[in-house]
């Protein structure tokens, strides 16, 4: 495996800068965040390393030329929005964008891009297994005709009132994991492995890495449980009121076990560690 980092975290960075900090930290790998320029939707989104826009020759060969410079690797080009928003304007637009990234995945020579699913959630999920069978058989034509793989975090995009009821990510169990390969299956669609979604979900997060063989990247975030939190709230509180995300090895995540069951299957790809933990977001090292 290739230990790396997620860029969303540098924000107001270069993309020389985010990949210069990372080298010096140890990282042989970046996930570079390329969501259009302008305001972020959200925490950690609205961040824009590579402009998928620019496909210049000039370009393309500089972004190439300063990551084998710096000796690093981009792990995949990261767009997370929701492609299945009951906004049509906004469905239209993140559909579009995530286009772009593929193309531009291809162009680099990095053929992976790691994304959401998206949701209506204001829809049931048999609702939304139908937008699913008419929203995403052409974004995954279009990445296998370029020759890329899509990884699928997830992360159910549900933690507060504004995502409430259904969240914004339909990819967040393994029985919709086992449907959704079903209804499209494909060798360029896959998952983006994230186990501590499954920690606040109360789902054994060691167990599906045996089952799907579809595991195309992998992430590095911990989330910590509040018990006395969670008993005031409840499951059907908004999740940020009982669970926290941290750093790796500061949460409820088993590391050695996770670690060891990729090694069991044989995962040799890259790991990201997507820095969402408060405490740290001070400190730019």
């Amino acid at each position: 495996m290739k230990l790396g980092i997620v860029s969303a975290i540098y924000d107001g960075f270069t993309f020389e800068e985010a990949v210069e900090n990372a080298v010096q930290n140890g990282c042989e790998c970046m996930e570079v965040a390329c969501w259009p320029q302008g305001k972020a939707e959200r925490r950690y989104a609205g961040v824009s390393h590579i402009d998928v826009d620019n496909i210049s020759p000039e370009y393309i060969a500089y972004i190439k030329d300063f990551c084998a410079k710096k000796g690093i690797e981009i792990s995949s080009l990261a767009f997370y929005p929701n492609t299945m928003d009951g906004d049509l304007q906004k469905r239209e637009a993140n559909i579009a964008h995530l286009k772009k990234v593929i193309n531009m995945s291809a162009l680099l020579g990095v053929n992976m891009v790691t994304t959401f699913i998206g949701r209506d959630q204001t829809k049931t999920v048999e609702e939304n297994l139908e937008l699913f069978k008419e929203i995403w058989p052409p974004i995954i034509k279009l990445a296998e005709e370029k020759g890329v793989k899509v990884a699928i975090e997830n992360c159910p995009m549900l933690f507060g009132a504004d995502q409430w009821p259904g969240g914004q990510n339909l990819f967040t169990t393994p029985r919709l994991w086992r449907k959704m390969f079903e209804l499209l299956p494909s060798d360029n669609f896959g998952i983006n492995y994230d186990p501590s979604h499954f920690i606040w979900q109360q789902i054994d997060y060691i167990k599906p890495l045996y089952e799907f063989r579809e595991i195309f990247h992998v992430h590095f975030k911990d989330i910590k449980l509040f018990k006395d939190k969670l008993d005031d709230v409840g499951i059907m509180g908004y999740p940020l009121d009982f669970m926290s995300p941290k750093l790796p090895g500061l949460g409820d995540v088993d590391w050695g076990k996770y670690v060891s069951a990729l090694t069991d299957i044989g995962y040799d790809g890259y790991a990201c560690i997507e820095v969402e933990d408060k405490a740290f977001e001070g400190s730019k090292q």
